[in-house]
């Protein structure tokens, strides 16, 4: 597999993959939010790396896994000013979902996952936030 090792601006909703996302940077450029949905984890070690250059300011930056089965380990780091907060997932999360506020998705916000293990994928990441930080992980996928 040959990453072309740039990165990708996603301006509308789409579903990742390993050929034009794995190992690149992929910005979420759409203020009024958009759905990014991971391929299905079978263990690979491909890591996608999402950027939020642009703050949310409708709607939400939503990242969802691919199946019922796939869940999100893994802690993010939330920070509205120096002190912060860190939140870890919980076993059976599999979606984040980042408001522009107090969930994440202002700009500067980054999230690291990997495809660590079939039906797990490994969290890591800074969000940005206003107002007092609340979780961004939820269990949505049906």
């Amino acid at each position: 597999m040959a990453y072309p090792l740039q990165p990708v601006t996603i301006t509308a909703s789409a579903t990742l993959n390993r050929d034009t996302h794995a190992g690149n940077v992929v910005n979420l450029n759409a203020l009024a939010g958009l759905t990014v949905t991971l391929p299905a984890s079978s263990g690979k070690g491909d890591v996608y790396e999402i950027f939020v250059p642009v703050t949310v300011t409708s709607n939400n930056y939503i990242i969802q896994v691919a199946n019922a089965t796939d869940v999100i380990n893994g802690v993010v780091h939330l920070s509205t000013d120096i002190a912060g907060t860190s939140m870890p997932a919980t076993g059976t999360d599999d979606t984040i979902t980042m408001n522009g506020s107090t969930k994440g998705g202002v700009k500067g916000t980054w999230i690291r996952l990997k495809d660590a293990y079939s039906g797990v994928w490994a969290l890591e990441g800074s969000l940005v936030c206003t107002g007092t930080e609340a979780t961004p992980f939820s269990a949505a996928v049906s």
